[in-house]
């Protein structure tokens, strides 16, 4: 089979949580095209969501700088972590899965209910004593539910109980809150501007709130999931009576207050601007001039899904490409219930990398290989398809305008 010019392919996967990076996603993408069609032009844009990866690829994608901390983690154990300098040395990218990332929560302790975001409240403070006046939060692949309560304490809050001793840690813990005392928050906080990277679509509270949605993807049970609802219902009167934020904010269900397990109402209880997060991700990125010179886009992510057209990686290629009327291959390690809603927001074919029933671990381990091997047989498929296409044998092509 022969290809009579050079295909040009843009890839522009996300991340495989917990497997790949969406760096090595994009390689192995590439592995698998180049088997088949060597001669193609490859252009390589892996995106980020806000979740692991994202300060390390804006770092490289402004000639920034990584800046490594020790940070507590999300079971309240030290970790290593790091944040981001941009190249403008003024601007740090806080990537909050470093800090309380799901990542970091061990299989056998997933319970939402007492993981912290503690960490993500050192990384910006580490970012305040570097000098940055510009702090972007990227919310993503979180381990927590705490609604960003972990985090103001890091930052000087102090939250109280009815006896006026601090609680502990953890959603479970604000189940005890009475008041928040902001007098200690860190001064410089007034004068660096907080932008949080999120999914617009997250909000906190009620039936599409982080407890519902979040809780049982984070290892809570029922009645888990139960206690977290109630705990964070306590959290965010407690924000609205005793946090002084802007006026109209609305930490309840606006827009991005669920993202990364309620981080975003955490923040702008204290002023911090929740923005949809490829807004701020792409702002460096000339995404629609990559897909309008591109034959074919080919995004990926982890799953593809009923969630994915809510503002996932492979959802804002696809969206994009549609205008631009380019095709979407949709890469997937697993394809997930109402997948074929993403039918309708740009995505013309979703393709299972895996070529049979794997245990977890393995799908994990065997990541690049699969992802790889699924895109050769994708394009070999393509090619095939395109042979047809150009036949001169008038029944096959009658047959195929007629599937």
């Amino acid at each position: 089979m022969s290809v009579q010019h050079p295909i040009s392919f843009l890839v522009a996967p996300s991340g495989f949580k917990e497997s790949l990076a969406a760096e090595e996603v994009a390689a192995a993408i590439a592995i698998g095209i180049r088997r088949v069609v060597p001669g193609a032009r490859i252009r390589l844009l892996p995106l980020v969501d806000g979740g692991e990866g994202t300060a390390a690829a804006m770092a490289a994608s402004t000639g920034g700088r990584i800046e490594r901390r020790s940070v507590t983690g999300p079971v309240g154990e030290q970790v290593d972590s790091h944040f981001a300098i941009l190249g403008d040395g003024t601007t740090a990218v806080v990537e909050m899965a470093a800090a309380a990332g799901l990542s970091l929560v061990p299989r056998d302790r997933r319970d939402p209910t007492r993981t912290t975001t503690r960490g993500v409240g050192e990384l910006m403070v580490a970012a305040l004593d570097a000098g940055c006046t510009r702090i972007v939060v990227g919310c993503g692949d979180s381990g927590t539910s705490d609604g960003g309560a972990g985090a103001l304490q890091a930052l000087g809050a102090r939250l109280l109980d009815a006896h006026g001793s601090e609680i502990g840690a953890g959603a479970r813990a604000l189940a005890k809150l009475d008041r928040i005392d902001m007098d200690g928050l860190d001064p410089r906080l007034a004068d660096v501007a907080i932008e949080v990277a999120c999914n617009p679509t997250n909000v906190l509270t009620g039936p599409r709130g982080v407890a519902r949605v979040f809780g049982p993807q984070k290892g809570a049970d029922p009645a888990q999931v139960d206690r977290l609802a109630k705990a964070l219902k306590r959290w965010v009167r407690t924000l609205e009576r005793d946090a002084a934020y802007p006026a109209g904010t609305d930490l309840r269900r606006g827009l991005g207050t669920g993202a990364s397990g309620g981080l975003g109402a955490g923040l702008a209880a204290i002023g911090a601007t929740l923005l949809p997060r490829f807004e701020v991700l792409l702002e460096s990125i000339d995404l629609d001039g990559a897909i309008a010179e591109a034959d074919l886009v080919i995004t990926a992510e982890g799953s593809i899904d009923r969630q994915t057209p809510n503002g996932k990686v492979p959802a804002e290629v696809a969206s994009r490409a549609q205008r631009l009327h380019v095709p979407v291959l949709a890469l997937a390690g697993t394809i997930g219930s109402d997948a074929g809603r993403n039918y309708d927001i740009g995505i013309d074919a979703i393709q299972c990398v895996l070529p049979s029933p794997v245990e977890l671990q393995e799908a994990f381990d065997r990541g690049a290989e699969f992802v790889a091997d699924g895109a050769e047989r994708v394009v070999r498929t393509l090619l095939l398809g395109a042979a047809l296409a150009r036949t001169a044998d008038a029944p096959v092509a009658e047959a195929l305008a007629v599937a």
